[in-house]
């Protein structure tokens, strides 16, 4: 093989373009960001993850409120047990 032959420099390109396809192959199966040839980036998309966040958001604003509301419970709870039993009986009647 003649090293300043055309079909060497050919051979070079052809192996340097195989790798690349490889490692781009590679990176993208395992979920890698593919980069471009501008040094950008394309990250892999899961629209079934962009569901589950939005879902996920929603149940903890309302567990937020739930939560929130039982210390309000607990708090009145709490004022109860902790006061004089003449003064607890009189706002448990005006309750009713």
């Amino acid at each position: 093989m003649h090293f300043g032959g055309p079909g060497f420099v050919l051979a070079i390109i052809a192996i340097s373009t195989i790798g690349w396809v490889l490692t781009t192959w590679i990176r993208a199966k395992h979920g890698y960001p593919v980069e471009n040839e501008w040094s950008g980036a394309t990250h892999r998309g899961d629209p079934d993850g962009t569901r589950k966040v939005q879902l996920l958001s929603s149940e903890n604003e309302r567990l937020t409120g739930q939560v929130s509301r039982l210390e309000e419970r607990i708090a009145v709870l709490e004022r109860i047990a902790t006061d004089p039993a003449e003064r607890t009986a009189r706002e448990i009647d005006a309750l009713r």
